[in-house]
């Protein structure tokens, strides 16, 4: 198989070890197979996502991500799989290890180049071990381990994974390690139900939230501006052209280039167009803001992702990140929408707090004791950060004893 690297590593239980240079690569039905299996399949974990970051040239060794998939095998039949990158820079991780490059340097050691279980440049959690079953995830495990050290890497580092996926990398003797993101559950908490409408969902919050909203959307509204949104095959060429310039500016704004090109999201349009929403805002007949929210229409869950602006108007971002996917998530019985990496203002617009979780090993041994005591007091203080914004909640106490619905509220 063209691109590919036979470990001589060959265990008991008879899993053959493969190192692929491209996600394509990986046969796409052997690949799918897997990930259906697992609790969280993203719909950034699919083929043709991975495939689309690698063939745009997005995901590329001359941008720094070397790919490198690992996949166990008995047979001609796929037992486990992930995407793994050789990293010789940080960007597009959203778990920040910029300070443990630093270290290693100052002490005249390498932390590049590195390996990377993760999707790139989207810090949406999900499964990253794709396996048949826990017997494969662990020997996956051990696989991308094992490699690490063959490979004479610094470190592993598995981002944003799920629950069967971290337990497998702590049994093996990987740090754990905490962020926090912002999530928007249809219902708010266990005691309400799903939310009928907008005014529903915002009767949920405490007043002076309430309020706030509705005024941040009546600024929005005032300046004239309306919004259509489209999706799948709903959005136009021209559509995902007029998103992509408002995505560009972007970046360029903060001084940077974007990660993904135009031909990357060609190839969304492509194939993987129904998992794709795009709100566009307009005044007078013209296009001048717009938002991306990815889909996964069998789990019902929504995922905020791009945005750009031509023009600037006052609470604009909030009402296109926000408010518009809120409400059509609403509307179309969507579950969960996920806001992102960081943010803490998004608490005000009912996105609560979710741990997230990574794992890593550092092949240097004072390097990982050194890192495992960082990882303990960063811990206990993302504990104290969670009980701090659990105080915070904008949600509003249903009554004593108050049944499950909530009713609606015009304040």
């Amino acid at each position: 198989m063209k691109g590919q690297k036979v470990s001589a590593h060959q265990r008991a239980n008879d899993y053959v070890t493969r190192v692929l240079a491209s996600p394509t690569a990986v046969p796409a039905a052997a690949w799918s197979h897997l990930l259906a299996l697992e609790t969280d399949p993203s719909p950034f974990m699919r083929h043709e996502y991975l495939a689309a970051l690698h063939d745009s040239g997005c995901a590329r060794e001359k941008a720094g991500w070397q790919a490198q998939f690992i996949t166990l095998w008995r047979g001609d039949e796929l037992h486990a799989a992930c995407p793994m990158y050789l990293k010789n820079h940080s960007y597009g991780e959203y778990v920040f290890d910029w300070a443990w490059a630093n270290a290693y340097a100052q002490h005249g050691l390498d932390y590049y180049p590195k390996a990377l279980v993760a999707v790139p440049f989207t810090p949406v959690p999900g499964a990253r071990l794709l396996a048949r079953d826990p017997e494969a995830r662990a020997a996956l495990v051990r696989a991308l381990l094992q490699h690490a050290r063959e490979e004479d890497l610094s470190s592993l580092h598995l981002l944003f994974a799920q629950p069967q996926d971290i337990a497998a990398c702590e049994q093996n003797g990987m740090l754990l390690r905490h962020t926090v993101q912002f999530h928007w559950t249809n219902g708010a908490s266990a005691l309400f139900t799903p939310f009928t409408d907008f005014e529903h969902f915002l009767a949920s919050l405490q007043q002076e939230k309430r309020k706030k909203i509705r005024q941040e959307r009546r600024k929005v509204a005032d300046a004239g501006v309306t919004f259509r949104w489209a999706r799948g095959q709903d959005i136009t060429p021209a559509d995902w052209d007029f998103f992509y310039r408002c995505y560009e500016r972007t970046y360029l704004e903060h001084g940077n280039a974007p990660y993904l090109n135009r031909d990357f999201f060609q190839r969304m349009a492509h194939t993987m167009a129904d998992h794709w929403l795009l709100f566009v805002a307009e005044r007078a007949g013209h296009p001048i803001a717009c938002s991306l929210i990815a889909l996964d229409a069998d789990a019902r869950v929504a995922y905020g992702r791009y945005w750009g602006a031509q023009e600037r108007v006052d609470c604009l971002h909030f009402e296109a990140c926000y408010y518009q996917p809120l409400a059509w998530c609403i509307e179309h019985g969507f579950l969960r929408f996920e806001g992102g990496a960081q943010g803490e203002h998004k608490m005000a617009r009912a996105l609560l707090p979710v741990k997230t979780t990574s794992a890593h090993w550092l092949a240097h041994p004072s390097f990982a004791d050194a890192v495992e005591r960082f990882l303990e007091r960063e811990g206990a203080g993302i504990g104290q950060y969670l009980d701090h914004l659990a105080q915070r909640s904008p949600l509003r106490a249903p009554p004593h004893g108050s049944s499950a619905h909530i009713p609606h509220n015009s304040d």
